[in-house]
C-alpha cells in the first residue's frame, strides 16, 4: 500500500515547494491539496466536519490555490505524484480547468491526480457558480467534458452546464489517456457508487474506522462487477480527517480493509516544524 501526504495549508508559511520535496526524500508517494476558494461569512450550510453548531476550522479560510501548489510542488520533485483532495469542480470553468490541469499534467511529467468533489456548502458553491442542487449532474458534465478537451484535437460538448462548439486545447496531459478522476466523498449511496463506476478511475472516501472502509470498499466492487467492470481497475484511496490515519497499526487495518493508498494529515503550520513532522511520519509508517 502506497503512503502519501496531505497538506491543509500550503502557503508562504509552509512552502509546498520545500515540503513536497522532503516529502518525496523520505519516500511518500504522493502529495495532495485541498480547495476552498472563497468561505462565506455568512452561511446556513453547517461544517461538514463537525457539529452542526460549531464555526468552521481556521484552515477553511486560508487555502491557496490548488494547481498552483502543485505546480510549484512539481518544480522540486521528480517522481512525486501530485493531487487535488478535493478540487470542487462545479465551481470552476471547465475549459480554464481542463488546460490548468492539462498543464500541469504536461509539465509534470504525468503526475498528477485530479481528486473531485462537488463542495458541501451551499452558499460557497452558489457565489462561485455552480447549482448546488445538481452539483454532481454539473461536475460530470465537466469531467465528461474536460476528457474530450484532453484527449481530441478538436472537442466540443453540448450538455445542461457545459456547452461549447470544436475548439483545440493544447497541450495535451502527459498521462494516458488523462489523469485518473479519484471520486471524494463522505457518505455511501447507490448514486456515490455508481458516479465511481461510471466515470470515475478512482475513489478516496473518508471513514471514521477501517472497518467502514473496508464495508465501503466491498460495496464498491460489488457494484462494479454489477456493472461489468472489473473493480481492480478502481483505485481505493483511504482518505482522512485531521487526527485520523497516522500510525504504523492504522497502515495495516487499512490496507487489510482493502485500500492501495492512504493519506497521512500534516497537522503543523510552519515549514520547519512540518520536516519534523514529515520525518516522524515517515519513521512510524513507511
Amino acid at each position: 500500500m502506497d503512503i502519501g501526504v496531505f497538506h491543509i495549508l500550503p502557503d508562504d508559511r509552509a512552502d509546498p515547494a520545500i515540503i513536497a520535496a522532503k516529502a518525496e526524500a523520505l519516500g511518500f508517494e504522493s502529495y495532495w491539496v485541498g480547495e476552498h476558494p472563497v468561505y462565506p461569512v455568512v452561511t446556513t450550510t453547517p461544517y461538514i466536519g463537525g457539529p452542526p453548531d460549531a464555526p468552521p476550522p481556521d484552515f477553511l479560510l486560508h487555502m491557496a490555490d490548488p494547481f498552483i501548489t502543485l505546480a510549484r510542488a512539481s518544480a522540486t520533485t521528480s517522481r512525486l505524484k501530485l493531487g487535488t483532495g478535493v478540487c470542487l469542480v462545479p465551481q470552476r470553468d471547465p475549459l480554464v480547468m481542463g488546460l490548468q490541469i492539462a498543464s500541469l499534467d504536461n509539465l509534470c511529467g504525468g503526475r498528477f491526480e485530479f481528486g473531485i468533489g462537488a463542495g458541501w456548502n451551499k452558499e460557497e458553491c452558489e457565489i462561485m457558480g455552480g447549482d448546488f442542487a445538481h452539483r454532481w449532474t454539473q461536475t460530470r458534465e465537466h469531467v465528461e467534458a474536460m476528457k474530450l478537451l484532453w484527449t481530441e484535437d478538436e472537442a466540443e460538448y453540448h450538455g445542461t452546464y457545459v456547452d461549447f462548439p470544436k475548439v483545440v486545447c493544447q497541450p495535451k496531459p502527459a498521462s494516458k489517456p488523462h489523469p485518473p478522476i479519484i471520486m471524494g466523498g463522505t457518505l455511501v449511496s447507490d448514486a456515490a457508487l455508481k458516479r465511481v463506476v461510471d466515470w470515475c478511475d478512482g475513489w478516496m472516501p473518508i471513514f471514521a474506522d477501517a472497518d467502514a472502509f473496508a464495508d465501503a470498499v466491498t460495496q464498491v466492487r460489488t457494484a462494479a462487477e454489477a456493472a461489468d467492470r472489473d473493480p481492480g481497475t478502481i483505485h481505493l484511496t483511504a482518505f482522512n480527517r485531521e487526527g485520523q490515519w497516522h500510525t504504523a497499526d492504522h497502515m495495516r487495518e487499512l490496507e487489510l480493509a482493502g485500500a492501495d493508498r492512504t493519506l497521512v494529515w500534516i497537522h503543523s503550520r510552519y515549514t520547519d516544524e512540518i520536516l519534523v513532522e514529515l520525518e516522524a511520519y515517515a519513521k512510524e509508517v513507511l
